[in-house]
């Protein structure tokens, strides 16, 4: 049976103002986090020319898209700029070391094993939560912190406790879980590409 006209309308609606949202919060990025961005592309760059890493984690989607910003630096970015890997692991991949973390040191733990084990001194950690705060998250940045990794937070709404327990906060402005997603991933394809683009370009 074909939708009716109104529901037809209502729907045209919804996609139309969704789509409104999203670019409205991209452009108050454009405003308010600029600057964040920029130092990030610096701390990052910084990080892979004295041979030291990136790690990043969340919860959830953010797991995804601390997966998918890994693989970008491993794999790469533009198909234009043929050049190595750069080291970047994503501590959401491991089914065994997660559930097992999560089983014998408490799910707030559950990343704070991995950057102890995988992390030194000079690496960058990047944390995602729309929230600011995610126990594991803040977790994961205290024991960073602890081993002089430098803390770059991908957060979201007021930045919650991870904003005062990051060297660098970027923070999307908005309340909407969705919206902090989608300003997640392009802020982070933004900072990857220029990484990539700085370094090899």
């Amino acid at each position: 049976m074909a939708p009716s006209l109104n529901a037809s309308n209502s729907r045209d609606k919804f996609i139309a103002d969704s789509l409104k949202q999203s670019s409205d919060i991209k452009l108050l990025i454009l405003e308010k986090c600029s600057n964040d961005i920029s130092k990030a592309i610096d701390l990052i760059i910084n990080a892979f020319k004295a041979k030291k890493k990136v790690l990043l984690c969340g919860n959830g989607g953010s797991a995804a898209d601390a997966q998918h910003l890994a693989t970008e630096f491993v794999i790469r970015l533009s198909p234009n700029i043929n050049r190595p890997g750069l080291p970047a692991i994503a501590l959401t991949t491991d089914s065994s070391m997660l559930t097992a973390g999560a089983n014998d040191l408490g799910y707030d733990n559950v990343f704070t094993r991995s950057i102890e084990t995988l992390g030194n001194e000079g690496d960058v950690l990047i944390g995602i939560s729309t929230s600011g705060s995610s126990p594991s998250i803040n977790r994961a940045f205290q024991k960073a912190r602890e081993m002089k990794i430098t803390t770059i937070g991908f957060l979201g709404k007021n930045g919650g406790d991870s904003k005062k327990l990051v060297d660098l906060a970027i923070i999307v402005p908005s309340d909407d879980t969705q919206r902090i997603q989608e300003g997640h991933i392009t802020i982070g394809h933004i900072i990857f590409q220029q990484v990539e683009q700085e370094m090899f370009g």
